[in-house]
């Protein structure tokens, strides 16, 4: 039995130590900026797709119209579906181009998919921009985009920040959740020639990938477009300068009903994608390829942590002698978990600081982010045995203004 601890601990530290390597790639080029500033010259489509959002997507249209780049350089698309209320009538009204869809749609992966295979097929557009209905958008956020198509660039992601985020607790971990995924993985994985990861909004992809072919099968078709990157060769650039405020959910069921939907998704990459990372990784070495194959782990690799956990607990009850330093660390009772806290929390107030937000403005949630990371282990037990396989409709109804978040 402790053989098989040891084991299984070995294979939880390795993959806690991998995170935290090349998470301090984040620090190289401290706040430099990663791409140069080139004219205008790229046309964007920008796709939203947009179910019952009519209180909302009426303030991301005129927050893209306000873009600091020409108007003439871009469109902007909405793909109602499934709708009761009249998104539709409000976007057109705002000024969007309306796009229906010819299939039927059970998530977005769908609706992207009909609408790409549309819009191709225009050729004046260069590339797509991909937001969630609930966004806003900074004015410099195409300018930025079309820096990195500059540079040869052919899908990135962009900042995503919150408009919300001094709602309560639960919006300011999932500010804080995004904000470190952009520092420690995005950031870091550019800063050494990796692959970021795309995650659901804000993302920008040129039109000759989407050419191609996109289809996803998954109710996470970011990170299931990101695997399918990797396999391709495609890099996912980090334009940290290219910046959507999003909303997040500020009940909790709604979050844990849409934390299911991201495990479930999770597991599912893993199934239809994780042996072939594995393949293409030790057959190019491209590290993209390991580094999406750990990601769709983590569900896994976390419930693994909360077993061993549970397995320590019961050796301090029998008294079994274990010698290595985090066992002694845990058998020290509440100094541990005291110690980690503390860690968790040095971490949030960073990354909060280094965006240049302040802290008193998300202080519930660098308090209590450590509860919000807890609660997904059940989530990720839940999921491993009865996964969800519909997409549910997250409630967006917060009106924030544009110039308030811009300061």
């Amino acid at each position: 039995m402790v053989i098989l601890y040891y084991i299984f601990f070995a294979l939880t530290f390795i993959y806690g130590m991998y995170f935290a390597i090349t998470g301090l790639f984040g620090f190289k080029n401290y706040h430099k900026s990663m791409f140069g500033r080139h004219k205008p010259k790229y046309k964007f489509g920008i796709v939203i797709a947009g179910r019952n959002e009519e209180k909302v997507i009426p303030a991301l249209i005129k927050s893209l119209q306000k873009q600091r780049y020409p108007s003439r350089l871009f469109e902007i698309f909405v793909v109602p579906n499934n709708c009761t209320d009249n998104t539709e009538k409000v976007a057109r009204e705002a000024g969007a181009t309306i796009i229906h869809c010819n299939v039927p749609v059970k998530q977005k992966g769908d609706a992207l998919e009909d609408t790409f295979k549309k819009l191709v097929k225009r050729d004046d557009l260069d590339a797509f921009v991909i937001f969630d209905a609930d966004n806003l958008v900074h004015p410099d956020f195409l300018a930025r985009m079309n820096d990195a198509l500059c540079e040869g660039v052919e899908v990135a992601q962009g900042f995503r920040d919150a408009k919300n985020m001094g709602d309560n607790w639960l919006t300011g971990s999932y500010t804080l959740f995004y904000f470190i995924q952009n520092f420690f993985f995005n950031r870091a994985r550019m800063n050494y020639s990796g692959s970021a990861a795309i995650n659901g909004t804000g993302f920008m992809v040129k039109k000759n990938v989407v050419a191609k072919g996109f289809h996803t099968r998954t109710i996470t078709e970011d990170s299931e477009f990101t695997g399918q990157c990797a396999l391709r060769g495609i890099q996912v650039a980090f334009v940290e300068e290219a910046i959507t405020y999003d909303e997040h959910p500020q009940g909790f069921w709604a979050s844990w009903k849409q934390r299911k939907r991201w495990t479930s998704g999770t597991y599912s990459c893993l199934r239809i994608y994780g042996l072939d990372l594995l393949k293409q990784f030790f057959k190019t070495g491209r590290i993209a390829c390991f580094d999406m194959f750990i990601m769709y782990l983590s569900p896994i690799m976390v419930i693994l942590g909360f077993l061993l956990s549970i397995v320590l607990m019961i050796f301090s009850i029998c008294g079994v002698e274990l010698f290595d330093f985090f066992s002694y660390l845990y058998a020290s009772g509440l100094l541990f978990f005291v110690i980690f806290y503390l860690l968790n929390v040095a971490m949030n107030i960073f990354v909060v600081k280094y965006n240049k937000k302040s802290c008193k403005n998300i202080l519930s949630g660098i308090i209590f982010f450590s509860l919000f990371l807890a609660t997904w282990i059940p989530i990720n037990i839940i999921c491993l045995f009865k996964k969800t396989e519909n997409w549910e409709q997250i409630k967006h109804d917060r009106d924030v203004d544009l110039d308030k978040l811009l300061g």
